[in-house]
Formats: structure tokens, C-alpha cells, sequence
């Protein structure tokens, strides 16, 4: 409901305990939650939550390659690589490791797909996988330790600055590259740890233990994610990192396979999903520990309506979640005049964004939605935007709820630009290709990745500013978005 402007002095008339009443009346339209306002020149749009799941990148079911690019949610794809395949005798060179990359991740960009490599030399009841000129199972000797450090430095110089990579699992050690089998000793742990850190300055790496590596920042990736049998060890010392969380990704993958399984995760994705008795346990573990992506639990049965809702649920609850509350801008500019621009928001999920991506305001030709300017914010980093933090099973909330974070820009308009009415839009951009990439849960949204706020007049008044919601599209139901390799 939208009410006019009350002129006091026009209505002497009324009872005092009217006048009161179409006061509060008044004020309240211009403070609801849901309510557009309009101060002078200045609007402030309030957009409603889009109240499903997205597939958002870097988060959420990470899918096997066979369902990769089918999947509801999937735009995480963990790849094990053989060394043998990168690397089979000392004289191959780096040209190796970038062919196969190619052949394993073929179109992944054209479907917003990241990928996290782990290499491996072992695969139980499969085969071993050590280079040709090395010895089957020497995990000790002096000419293994350098073409291990040789090989992760070569890693790092094809994957630190690949945009198709999200982030590295070390790997490399024990059978499926899971550190057991052998173990990780002392030694192994500093050569590793050392190497890794050198290889990859612009991409995180995840270990799988997270009782090691103490003396590196490295994030998590727990195998048996919910385990009955691991609840009181890897989940304890996963709680044990703090803040780890805020700058590195935690996940893994549920385990179907070994052990008091059919206590928790369940038999299989599908009863993890369905039965509450298994589900609620998962969301509070991705919540109290700020899980990130989950596989193996991404393999569900999507034809199952009951099971594909509750997948929406755990999917809300991985990685972030951006709502935004406010986004205020002049309804009237003119061509080469500086404006402000803002907007808040919240982290509704239970881990941030690990990258910093670039945060856009455009303007949109009013009838063919095509950009006809656009503009970066300075200061925007969604990595910083922090959900929760201390979940309570019990009351289902964060004790320390997420905080409302306010973005500010000024912009100058060019002289060129042409008078008429335009979308104002937000966007934010994987910096591979500078294209629309994450979505913002809430209902303005057009397909290709842009969020249309309100209309804006350049060198011309609007009768509304408002965009009826008939006008957006479905986030849940594009699947254009995709990045440049």
C-alpha cells in the first residue's frame, strides 16, 4: 500500500485521535520492510528475497563429471588427476600437464563450472599411478621428495592463474590421495606445506586432515563430512580452526561407503535428503562448521519432487547467500553529473565468497536490456561479506547473527550519454571475461546474471520508477551464464 503526502493544515477538520492515527499510518508506508520510498530525488528500493535455492558459483552439491552439467546446483567439479597422466617420466614438460588439464575440463567455463583438482597415485583396487622412470610406491626416497616438489611447482604454474580452477586439494599422498595409507609425516608435512605455498599465491589449498599442516593456512577437505564415526574427531578439530573459515574453504564430501554410515549421513543421498532424522543433522554441521560444498550427497535423485525440495533446503544452507535489504539512487541524472549510489545487504548462508570479484552498476537501454554504460564499485569485495557465526541446533538461528553491510559508489555519467529512461542494475562479475556470475538472492533479476533495480531518467522526470515484477526472470532457470577460460 502507498499513501500521498498528508497535509496537516487541509484536514483542521479531523478528530485529534484520527489525525493520530493517519500519522502512524503514514510513517509506518514509509518505513515497512517491503515499501519503495521516494525522498526528494533520492529512492530507495527494498527488493523482495527470491525465496529458492541458486546456482551460484564456487559453492554448494559438487555433482560427479557425469552429472556436472545437468545438475540443479552443481558449479564445483572435484577432479582427481593420475601423476602418471601429468607427468610419466622426468623429461615430459609442462605442455603435459596443460593438455590434460584441457582434456579433463573441457567446456567447463561455457557452463559457469569451477573446477578443484586433486592428483593422486593410488586408487585402491583400480591401479597406482606413479611416472614411468620412479618406483612403485616410494613415498620416501630423495628422488620422490624432488619430483614431488617439482611437480606442485608446475601445478602452480598451470592452475594459480587459471580462471577454470577454484582452489587445489593437496592430495598426492596415501591411497586416493587422501594422506593414509601411508600417512603424513613431520617431514612430508614441511615439504608439502612449503611447496604449496610457494606454487599457489592466488588459489587456496585444501588439506584432508585438519589435525596437520598447523603452520600453513590451508582449508579443509573432510572426506566423511557428517560421519557418525568421525563426528568427535574431524568435526571437533575442524571447530578447533576458529576463523579458518573466513578466509578458507571447508567442505568435502558425505561417505556412503564404510563404516556406522546408515546412522548418519543415512544409506544413500536420497535418504540424507529425505528423511529429517538425517537432513537436520547435515544443516547444522554445514552450518556450525561454515561448510562450503558437499559431494557424493550431490548424487540425489532429482526426478523425486520430495527429495528435490529438500535438496533447495541444504542448498540455501552451503556457502553464501547475498540478500539484499536496500539499494538507494537519484531517480533523476544527467549525462557528465556524479552521483551516489548504495546498497545493504546480508550473508544468509553459512560461509563467505572466496574470491574477490568485482561488484558492477550499469545502465540498461529500457526496452532491449542491453548495457549502455557501466561502472565498477570501488570499495565492493564480496569476500568480506561474513555470514553467522556460533549455530544453535536448537533455535535453528546463528547466536551471532550476519551483519548488514552498506556498499557506496560514485559514479560520473558521461557526456555522451543520451537522454530517456533506463534500468539501473547491479551485477557481480567473474573477472575471467568480466561477465555477470553470482547471483543476489532476491526477485529482480533478468537473465544473464544482471539484477534490474528500478528505472532512471537521464535529463528527463519518470511518472514511476518502480519495475513491475511481471518484468524479471527466473534466476533458478538460467543457465546462460559462463566465463572465458
Amino acid at each position: 500500500m502507498r499513501f500521498s503526502n498528508f497535509n496537516i493544515k487541509e484536514k483542521r477538520g479531523l478528530r485529534a485521535s484520527t489525525l493520530f492515527l493517519i500519522i502512524i499510518l503514514h510513517f509506518h508506508a514509509y518505513s515497512s520492510d517491503n515499501t519503495n520510498t521516494k525522498n526528494e530525488n533520492f529512492v530507495t528500493i527494498k527488493p523482495t528475497e527470491y525465496k529458492h535455492a541458486l546456482r551460484n558459483p564456487l559453492k554448494g552439491f559438487r555433482p560427479r563429471i557425469r552429472r556436472l552439467f545437468t545438475h540443479d546446483y552443481g558449479s564445483l567439479y572435484r577432479c582427481y588427476m593420475k601423476w602418471s597422466d601429468l607427468e610419466n617420466k622426468k623429461s615430459d614438460g609442462i605442455d603435459k600437464i596443460k593438455k590434460q588439464s584441457d582434456l579433463q575440463w573441457k567446456d567447463v567455463e561455457k557452463h559457469n563450472v569451477k573446477v578443484i583438482p586433486r592428483v593422486y597415485l593410488e586408487w585402491p583396487d583400480k591401479g597406482k599411478y606413479w611416472p614411468s622412470d620412479m618406483k612403485t610406491g616410494d613415498y620416501t626416497s630423495n628422488q620422490f621428495k624432488k619430483r614431488l616438489v617439482r611437480l606442485i611447482a608446475r601445478l602452480g604454474e598451470c592452475w594459480d592463474n587459471d580462471p577454470r580452477v577454484a582452489w587445489v586439494q593437496m592430495g598426492l599422498i596415501g591411497k586416493w590421495g587422501e594422506h593414509h595409507g601411508p600417512g603424513i609425516t613431520p617431514e612430508m608435512e614441511k615439504l608439502l606445506g612449503d611447496a604449496f605455498t610457494k606454487a599457489f599465491k592466488n588459489k587456496k589449498v585444501t588439506i584432508r586432515n585438519p589435525g596437520q599442516f598447523s603452520d600453513y593456512k590451508f582449508g579443509i577437505y573432510w572426506d566423511s563430512w557428517g560421519h557418525h564415526s568421525r563426528m568427535k574427531t574431524e568435526a571437533v578439530q575442524i571447530f578447533k580452526l576458529k576463523d579458518l573459515w573466513k578466509t578458507h574453504p571447508i567442505g568435502g564430501e558425505a561417505a556412503y561407503d564404510w563404516g556406522k554410515y546408515k546412522i548418519q549421513p543415512g544409506d544413500n543421498p536420497d535418504d540424507t535428503l529425505k528423511d529429517p532424522k538425517h537432513r537436520i543433522p547435515m544443516i547444522n554441521s554445514i552450518r556450525n562448521l561454515h561448510g562450503n560444498n558437499l559431494g557424493w550427497l550431490a548424487e540425489y535423485n532429482q526426478n523425486d519432487p520430495e527429495i528435490r525440495k529438500a535438496a533447495e533446503e541444504v542448498q540455501k544452507t552451503f556457502g553464501y547467500r547475498f540478500v539484499i535489504d536496500e539499494f538507494k539512487y537519484p531517480v533523476s541524472i544527467n549525462a557528465n553529473e556524479t552521483i551516489d549510489v548504495s546498497f545493504t545487504l546480508r550473508n544468509t548462508g553459512s560461509s563467505p565468497f572466496y574470491a574477490k570479484w568485482p561488484v558492477e552498476l550499469s545502465l540498461l537501454d529500457a526496452k532491449t536490456k542491453k548495457v549502455v554504460w557501466k561502472k565498477n564499485f570501488k570499495n565492493a569485495d564480496p569476500s568480506q561479506w561474513m555470514p553467522g557465526d556460533k549455530w544453535s541446533a536448537k533455535t535453528q538461528k546463528y547466536e551471532i547473527p550476519c551483519e548488514k553491510y552498506h556498499v557506496q559508489g560514485r559514479f560520473k555519467f558521461p557526456v555522451t550519454l543520451k537522454q530517456g529512461k533506463y534500468i539501473i542494475a547491479l551485477s557481480v562479475l567473474d573477472p575471467a571475461g568480466n561477465l555477470p556470475s553470482l547471483r543476489f538472492a532476491i526477485d529482480n533479476y533478468f537473465s544473464g546474471g544482471r539484477h534490474p533495480m528500478a528505472y532512471v531518467g537521464v535529463g528527463t522526470d519518470l511518472n514511476s520508477y518502480e519495475i513491475p515484477p511481471g518484468k524479471f526472470d527466473d534466476p533458478a532457470k538460467d543457465r546462460t551464464l559462463h566465463y572465458k577460460p
